[in-house]
This record gives structure tokens, C-alpha cells and sequence, in this order.
């Protein structure tokens, strides 16, 4: 059982696991050994509520297919249970992350004395930049 809030969790038959060999470099050990963990979840067909399910399939996250399935690698450790429980670490904190609403930005507008800040600042500068113009004598 797969525990995403208080309310709601995932029963271990809808998480599809399987071990596969890792990439890259690690000698004899990861030609050998299928430590690599697949991790595949189809959110349409899984007990989740409505809610979660329309935020996740709205997600832009690469992990999830055209057909609404989460799929996670997690080779980082050496053995395969550390890598099991990395795989649903990720798919838990990718569930939780979705749960979370956004809370709206309120546009402001500056204020009164930063507008004028603003504007004293540019015309300061533009004085410092007039300076470097040619430097003329009095005989033109």
C-alpha cells in the first residue's frame, strides 16, 4: 500500500515493478544483476480520485506516456530493494506534488515613492552618460 495523503493511497496491484539491469558503468555486478527497478502506473485505471487524475494527465512530465502511464527507472543504488523503494518514493512525491494547488499571484503595482525613485535614478543616469560625450574646448 502506496500512502499519498491521510484520505487517499494506492494498493500495491495497481504499481507495476520490475527488475531490469542497470546502465552505465559498474563492472561484472551490473551485467550480471537486475537491480534496476521499472516502475509503471496507469493513472486512468487506478483508484485514484478524479481530481488527482485530471492534474497528473495535464502534467507536462516526460515520465508520463500519450496514454496517461507513469513510467520510472530508478537505478541509483546497487540493490534492488533501495531502488524499489526509490521508484515509489518518486511516483509518491509526483502524486503529492499534484495535490498541492497553486496559490494565484495577485498583480500589485509599485508605489508612489518607488516610481519616483525610479525615475530620479534614470535621470541621474542619464546626466553620468551625458558626461562622456566629446569633451569640447571654448575655442568653437
Amino acid at each position: 500500500m502506496l500512502f499519498i495523503s491521510r484520505n487517499v493511497s494506492l494498493p500495491d496491484d495497481e504499481i507495476e515493478l520490475s527488475a531490469v539491469r542497470a546502465q552505465g558503468a559498474g563492472g561484472q555486478n551490473v551485467n550480471k544483476v537486475a537491480s534496476a527497478i521499472h516502475l509503471r502506473f496507469d493513472i486512468n485505471a487506478s483508484s485514484l480520485p478524479e481530481f488527482y487524475k485530471e492534474r497528473l494527465l495535464a502534467l507536462k512530465d516526460r515520465r508520463i506516456t500519450a496514454d496517461g502511464v507513469v513510467v520510472i527507472k530508478a537505478q541509483r543504488f546497487r540493490t534492488q530493494e533501495k531502488n524499489r523503494e526509490d521508484a515509489l518514493a518518486r511516483l509518491q512525491a509526483l502524486i503529492q506534488g499534484v495535490a498541492q494547488v497553486q496559490k494565484t499571484r495577485i498583480p500589485t503595482k509599485p508605489g508612489k515613492a518607488a516610481r519616483r525613485r525610479r525615475v530620479d535614478e534614470k535621470t541621474q543616469r542619464g546626466k553620468t552618460k551625458q558626461l562622456r560625450g566629446r569633451v569640447r574646448n571654448g575655442l568653437d
